[in-house]
């Protein structure tokens, strides 16, 4: 049988001649921007160069890569929507090359964007998913049974009559999906589509995308969460636009050392498993899932009465740094946050209206590190945004450092230059065609200008990993989803805010950029900065903060030490959250009578509780 894709040495460059007949920058001397610079720039380096794969009708395909190796630009030539440069792309033996071909292939293959936004045509939910349908011109029973059954499907029945921008991001994506599945594609592809999505939410998607593939729809997911990554049949990775490996799960993630290289990692289990190789030579390699790896480790559970149970006691968080591991202080002393009863309601006396927040509660100590957990629509952005006076409160009292916001009187310019904000969709924030003059876009409003500001917006692109040299003249818009987020944070940096916001920072982040700006965030906490974290990932809640509050419904209903808060994992549950892996793997072991210290939270904190009962046990 023909393969159903098949793309042929295909390679692609995003503007090279828009790039090529770019005039350099000035010095700043003279008065222009100032900001680089620089000389013209060279042709773009190619997004894909002579990529070939097949995609056989039925297969459940991952494709995994650092950020700007090539994944989304890739998706885009499988649809159409981009044409190589070079090579073809063949759909149901449908040329891509062939114009008149596009509207039968984008009918096969279907994508749920990395932004949502992109693909939302209509002004009311239910609308917007009739709008593919409708286009097939299908009869208007069955348009409306399509539109039901997906809203259903995703979780968004009771919001049909909502307008798509009053829906939080998760939300977003779950209506970009429903809009796909109502046209009913042989194939769908998901562009990071879990990445704004609460746990609960990233299990209903997994699990739709099983189903979808047990009853034949070829699924390609693109994904930096290599956990999501080992669910798939085959995994692809792509490196500087080229497939650098491509196989089964097992085997892919079997080669530590190449995906590493690459800048990737492992699945935690099986990083887990890899830390542990030197106490325990024979435990195997290929353990994927935290269920795997608790089963593998059950024989070499310590006797029961091989160590008495250590009293309760919190470790910190640890997360590492140059290599090892440092441990964050507490929250303590005075707090430089204080909000109480806080609520909003968005479109307030309107038809439209929907309360986002209400009685929500929150307190954060100077330089500290706190996280916001909750579900998807939980009210956290919300909350984020009225903490540096993107949203005035409506009800209850908020006060940040010195300044009121429940005060009409207060200086929001003066706030704002205290609390920086890094929004959950890094594109908002983007107002530059290059990357140097958007990082430098905060400092000069604020009037700094020549070499030091040359010189504050390098230290910004080395804080979150840019190099300034490699990025300061890229053009924005082409640059992938996770660099996007990398800048956002280097333009608020910039700024040198004594308060960090960070609505879902590592969100579309490969795993090595991940671990390292987690790094980078742990550092500039050492430095006095206060940081809020917003995110659906507890594995970063986990390495990052000491202290959460969790929102449900707009309410903050449990607040204290991370280890408390993620250690409760009925609640969690309740609440449409999970555990961080270690914390699963931790729990699973100690019903086997594993002596291990409670409060573990972080992957570091189990490797160093196993090797200790190991230790003891001999």
């Amino acid at each position: 049988m023909a393969p159903f894709i098949v793309v042929e040495n295909v390679s692609y460059t995003y503007g090279a001649r828009s790039a090529a007949t770019r005039k350099p920058q000035t010095s700043g001397a003279s008065g222009g921007r100032g900001t680089t610079g620089s000389a013209a720039l060279s042709p773009s380096t190619p997004a894909l160069h002579g990529i070939s794969l097949e995609v056989t009708a039925g297969e459940y395909l991952a494709l995994i890569g650092a950020n700007g190796s090539g994944k989304s630009t890739l998706a885009r030539h499988l649809n159409a929507l981009l044409i190589p440069d070079e090579g073809r792309v063949l759909v149901a033996g449908m040329d891509t090359r062939d114009v008149a071909q596009h509207p039968a292939i984008r009918r096969l293959v279907g994508m749920v964007f990395q932004r949502p936004e992109d693909q939302t045509v209509a002004t009311v939910v239910e609308h917007d998913v009739a709008f593919g349908p409708e286009n097939l011109g299908l009869p208007r029973d069955e348009i409306r049974a399509r539109v039901r059954a997906a809203l259903e499907t995703v979780g968004l029945w009771d919001e049909r009559d909502r307008p798509p921008h009053m829906l939080s991001v998760g939300q977003m994506q779950r209506l970009a999906l429903a809009g796909v599945l109502a046209v009913r594609p042989q194939c769908i592809i998901f562009d990071e589509a879990t990445a704004m999505l609460d746990p609960a939410g990233r299990h209903t998607v997994h699990t739709l995308m099983r189903d979808l593939n047990q009853e034949g729809i070829t699924i390609i997911a693109i994904t930096h969460l290599m956990e999501e990554a080992v669910h798939a049949r085959r995994v692809i990775a792509l490196h500087a636009g080229s497939v650098a490996l491509d196989g089964p799960p097992d085997v892919v993630f079997g080669d530590a050392a190449r995906l590493s290289n690459i800048g990737l990692g492992l699945p935690g289990a099986a990083a887990i498993a890899l830390a542990l190789q030197s106490a325990l030579p024979d435990l195997p390699r290929a353990l994927l899932t935290p269920e795997a790896l608790a089963a593998a480790l059950q024989k070499y559970a310590p006797a029961a009465t091989s160590q008495p149970r250590p009293d309760r006691t919190h470790a910190a968080p640890r997360v590492p740094v140059d290599g090892g591991a440092m441990p964050v202080p507490p929250d303590s002393g005075p707090h430089i946050i204080e909000a109480s009863g806080l609520g909003h309601v968005y479109m307030r006396d309107t038809p439209f209206a929907r309360r986002a927040i209400e009685n929500a509660d929150l307190s954060v100590a100077e330089s500290g590190a706190h996280g916001l957990v909750g579900a998807t629509g939980s009210g956290k952005s919300t909350l984020l945004q009225h903490l540096n006076g993107l949203l005035r409160p409506q009800e209850g009292t908020l006060q940040v450092g010195q300044y009121a916001l429940h005060d009409a009187a207060t200086d929001l310019r003066a706030v704002r230059r205290l609390v920086g904000l890094v929004f959950q969709t890094p594109e908002n924030q983007i107002f530059e065609q290059y990357v140097g003059d958007e990082i430098a876009y905060g400092p000069r409003l604020a009037g700094l200008d020549g070499e030091p500001l040359r010189e504050r917006v390098r230290w910004a692109m080395d804080l979150v990993g840019l190099d300034f040299e490699g990025f300061k003249d890229r053009f924005t818009f082409a640059l992938s989803g996770g660099e996007k987020r990398k800048v956002a944070l280097a333009s608020t940096l910039a700024l040198r805010p004594q308060v960090l916001l960070l609505d879902e920072p590592t969100a579309g982040l490969d795993p090595a950029s991940r671990t390292e700006l987690l790094q980078h965030l742990h550092r500039l906490r050492q430095t006095g900065v206060t940081i809020v974290l917003s995110s659906h990932q507890m594995e970063d809640v986990a390495e990052l903060v000491t202290h959460v509050t969790v929102l449900a419904n707009g309410r903050s209903v449990s607040e204290g030490p991370v280890a408390d808060i993620l250690g409760e994992a009925h609640r969690l549950a309740d609440w449409g959250l999970e555990q961080p892996l270690a914390s699963r793997v931790a729990r699973a072991l100690q019903a086997q009578a594993w002596p291990l210290v409670p409060g573990i939270v972080t992957e570091s904190q189990l490797v160093a509780s196993i090797r200790r009962c190991l230790e003891l046990t001999r």
